[in-house]
């Protein structure tokens, strides 16, 4: 028996369809080692010896696999080809030999593009040795991102508290989006005006013009930047005689877009169907694994992490004549299409991501996938059959008209300029099955075809417009554009991006509004103390000059342990710096970086860091238990705070009349009680409060509520919850509608239910309130907690080795997975629609291993796919105790750590394995 190993059960299952009975194909489920999350796991002083360690789930995985390789007579790795995936190849040899499986058993490592049935029996018979310089890659990116997370992080702790950790390319990405809100928040708006003449030919034709020029200079698109000014061109327009005075027509190529690579598939998804990278790695990862087409499992795709544009010659074969059938000869062009990438330090090694066969179209397929699968396909399909399609051909038209006011021999006269431009497709080409709406691409695929003009024609003003416009700041990242631009400075690696955008907002450094990244302040905090006292390790071309030695390493160019010793002496001498470092030193750095962000300028002259409550001490960021906060120098006579951000007018009020100084907004009184009613900003956000006195009366504000959209009777309705709506059918007893912690509810008796989305907290009816109530006493609804009774759930399918169904449940503290006795919580983030039979494995598995011992689980650090590690408390070299709850990070010597846990230590002086990988397996 021949056993091969993937990573995922769905790779397995459609492999061992291709490979008969002599085969059995196992997964791995992804990594089975890794480095543990604490210190000394990277130890610089031995060579940089790293430490591997199967946690509960590798350990049991690695036994479950040794079990089956056991008596084999053949081992096969068939692992993703690329250095991810020849890492999980060597760690899994190298765990084998640990265990004293393999013996004389020979071993082989194959890898392929496309899961399908030619391309697996193809790799199966051309194997090869285990690539030494992807593994050695692979090796010096992980101990760099141990080494910066693991020595980075613990100073973020020490002088910037509520900071969460830092990363080597996380924080270059960080960087990025405050250094763009920064942009947006110095931005000066600035006036102009356009003037665009309607104008009609002599057979009543009309088409618009836009001023240009007068007497005799060129009036660009700012120039004209005062009313007075653009109202005098106006009057001139008015009674200008127009006349053609040029035509100009040329032939234009669009030539179709490469196929797609990680990068820019990531990139399209996003604007055309709003998915988030990490969205559309999962789907593709789906169709690239392998689908049921009508009894048939199939891979759709090709490899998805790959930044190379390039075609296999016999698929572009195949797609030339799939144009030539279904869209004539005429798109064929005459030689096929050859691409190169730009991108910086592109490895070209893979192909594009292209469909593994072109002639299942998208109608065709579409019925056996789920609408996410079928989007994507037909997006990937459309793309890489464009790519080899003919150029379209246009014809840009340009017309210049002069306006001539008064006699040109008079005084008064003046001639104006004006130009028309249009755009019209003599032939559609590729733009007959594809377009992409690009950022940076200035050309109109709209234009119009502008009327036939000759020179000197006369031609009349139907109407004149006169518009006033202003310029406008940068926009904000979206996940796709941030995406391109790190893809343009070379930094990161195809596989990474998803997981780094994911990781910045896992740990609250950025949000998503309106699909734009908005730094928080957590995150420009950390990215201000990186550029005051580590700026070499956030610069984009430290960063990308880092992963062009990375890819030195991969071609055998550049021993690893070279570039680690050259990276880590500068590195630890900076680190080393930060030891002296005084909080004193870090907030002075921080004020006059954040100063524009902290106190912006009010526009009045006045000092916008003056404290408003006492009128003499100066604001400035302080640091407490709590993170960041803005205090007064005269504290503790003057005890005003307020939170890092500057308050806005939504925050205080629209205007000194209603705003005391310390921030706080007079709505009115309370007609009832003659009390004050004010809303404030507190430590937990805004809220409403009654009066004054030891316990006044307050009031949250309900989630989508704004400070701005109070007003006196909105503040008193909610000050007045928990209050009756309607009475019980059956009991007769009240139902209450109030505001809790969990949000707004109904309530009777015991029984609460929460309100749904759409319902108004302070305009719920009886009716309303009554059927919310009845439909939870009844079994159906949400409790106080948003926990649903009953709720049937998702059913994901049948747990790949134990059997019994596995099915997503929605619970009081979030959703989770059910398999048997095991409910496994969803990480952070994780949608239970995006879940994957693969991760529920993985979770359930991992929720088993837990609860199996005796002890609270070792809480390991959370790895993301680029390699970097999210270490939540370093060791100070002293165990902690595990029975205060879940075991901290770095606590070396938890007992249910060490369960099961199968250490390596590689590098030189450990007795056991070396950090040099096998060069033949």
């Amino acid at each position: 028996m021949n056993v091969v190993i993937v990573e995922s059960p769905a790779k397995a299952k459609t492999i061992n369809k291709y490979l008969g009975s002599d085969y059995e194909v196992i997964a791995s489920f992804g990594h089975v080692r890794d480095l543990p999350p604490k210190d000394g796991s990277v130890d610089p002083d031995a060579d940089f010896a790293m430490i591997w360690e199967a946690d509960g789930r590798g350990a049991k995985r690695i036994a479950e696999i040794v079990k089956v390789v056991k008596g084999a007579s053949k081992l096969i790795l068939a692992t993703d080809p690329d250095r991810e995936g020849e890492a999980i190849s060597w760690h899994l040899l190298e765990a084998l030999r640990e265990k004293r499986v393999l013996k004389d058993m020979p071993v082989e490592r194959v890898t392929f593009n496309a899961i399908t049935k030619q391309a697996v029996l193809e790799a199966m018979a051309n194997p090869r040795a285990i690539d030494v310089d992807l593994v050695e890659a692979y090796l010096a990116r992980r101990a760099l991102d141990y080494l910066v997370g693991f020595n980075l992080s613990p100073v973020l702790w020490r002088k910037l508290p509520g900071a969460r950790s830092a990363g080597r390319v996380q924080s270059v990405a960080l960087r990025l989006v405050c250094e763009r809100e920064s942009e947006i928040e110095r931005f000066i708006k600035k006036e102009y005006w356009s003037l665009v003449a309607t104008l009609a030919t002599p057979r009543a034709e009309t088409f618009e013009a836009r001023l240009v020029g007068a007497d005799g200079k060129k009036i660009q698109r700012l120039d004209v930047g005062a009313e007075a000014e653009a109202r005098a061109f106006e009057k001139a327009l008015h009674e200008a005689h127009f006349a053609v005075a040029g035509v100009e027509a040329k032939p234009a190529r669009r030539h179709p877009f490469p196929p797609f690579t990680t990068s820019t598939l990531q990139q399209e998804a996003s604007r055309k169907f709003g998915f988030a990278p990490n969205r559309t790695m999962q789907v593709a990862q789906r169709l690239y694994e392998g689908v049921d087409i009508g009894g048939e499992t199939v891979g759709l795709i090709t490899y998805m992490r790959t930044d190379g544009v390039d075609v296999a010659p016999e698929a572009i074969t195949e797609i030339r004549g799939l144009i030539g059938k279904d869209f004539g000869p005429r798109y064929v062009p005459g030689s096929p299409r050859k691409y190169v990438s730009k991108v910086k330090n592109a490895q070209e090694a893979h192909e594009a991501i292209r469909p593994t066969d072109a002639r299942r179209h998208p109608k065709d397929v579409a019925r056996y996938l789920e609408a996410e699968q079928a989007k994507l396909y037909e997006l990937i399909w459309k793309r890489t059959v464009a790519s080899q399609m003919e150029s379209a051909e246009l014809e840009r038209t340009t017309v210049d008209v002069t306006a001539t006011v008064g006699g040109l021999g008079s005084s008064l006269g003046r001639k104006l300029e004006l130009r028309a431009t249009g755009q019209v497709v003599k032939f559609d080409g590729f733009l007959t099955l594809y377009t992409e709406d690009r950022d940076d691409d200035g050309d109109d695929e709209d234009g119009k075809r502008l009327p036939a003009m000759t020179v000197g024609e006369k031609v009349t003003k139907q109407a004149i417009a006169t518009t006033q416009h202003f310029t406008e700041p940068p926009p904000r990242y979206s996940e796709a554009s941030l995406v391109k631009r790190m893809e343009e400075l070379g930094i990161g690696r195809p596989s990474t991006y998803a997981a780094t955008l994911q990781t910045l907002q896992d740990r609250e450094y950025v949000k998503i509004e309106k699909k734009r990244l908005v730094p928080e302040d957590k995150g420009r905090l950390v990215t201000a103390f990186l550029e005051n006292f580590f700026n070499r390790y956030v610069e984009y071309g430290f960063t990308a000059a880092l992963e062009e030695k990375l890819d030195l390493v991969s071609n055998h160019e550049l021993d690893w342990k070279a570039l680690l010793r050259d990276f880590w002496r500068d590195f630890n001498a900076a680190i080393d710096s930060t030891k002296e470092l005084r909080v004193t030193d870090v907030l002075a750095a921080l004020n006059d970086s954040l100063g524009p962000h902290i106190f912006p300028d009010k526009g009045d002259g006045s000092n916008p860091r003056l404290c408003p409550t006492c009128g003499t001490g100066a604001l400035s960021l302080k640091l407490g238990k709590f993170g960041a906060f803005i205090g007064c120098s005269n504290y503790p006579e003057c005890r005003f705070t307020r939170q890092l951000s500057a308050p806005s007018a939504e925050a205080v009020g629209d205007g000194p009349a209603d705003a005391s100084p310390d921030g706080t907004r007079r709505l009115g009184e309370d007609p009832v009680s003659g009390l004050e009613v004010t809303v404030r900003d507190g430590r937990f956000g805004p809220y409403i409060q009654l009066g004054e006195g030891e316990k006044p009366k307050r009031s949250s504000l309900p989630k989508g509520m704004t400070p701005a959209a109070l007003d006196l009777e909105r503040a008193l309705a909610l000050l007045a919850l928990p209050k009756e709506v309607a009475v019980h059918p059956e009991s007769g007893k009240p139902i209450l509608v109030g505001l809790g912690r969990y949000g707004p509810y109904v309530q009777h008796d015991r029984t609460y239910a929460n309100l749904e989305k759409d319902d108004d907290l302070l305009a719920i009816g009886a009716n309303r309130a009554i059927d919310l109530i009845v439909a939870k006493e009844s079994g159906g609804g949400k409790g106080r907690f948003g926990r649903a009774a009953a709720a049937p759930g998702r059913e994901l399918g049948d747990h790949p080795t134990l059997g019994g169904p596995m099915t997503v449940m929605a619970g009081r503290y979030g959703p989770y997975v059910k398999h048997g006795s095991v409910n496994a919580t969803l990480p952070k983030g994780k949608s239970p629609e995006a879940l994957t039979i693969e991760e529920a494995v993985q979770l359930i598995a991992a929720r088993a291993e837990m609860s199996g011992s005796s002890k609270k689980p070792f809480k390991r650090g959370k790895a993301a796919s680029n390699g970097e590690t999210k270490p939540e408390a370093k060791s100070a070299g002293k165990a902690r105790s595990a029975k205060t709850g879940a075991a901290k990070i770095g606590a070396a010597k938890t007992g249910a750590a060490k369960t099961g846990a199968a250490k390596a230590r590689t590098g030189a002086g450990k007795s056991a394995a070396k950090a040099k990988p096998a060069a033949k397996a």
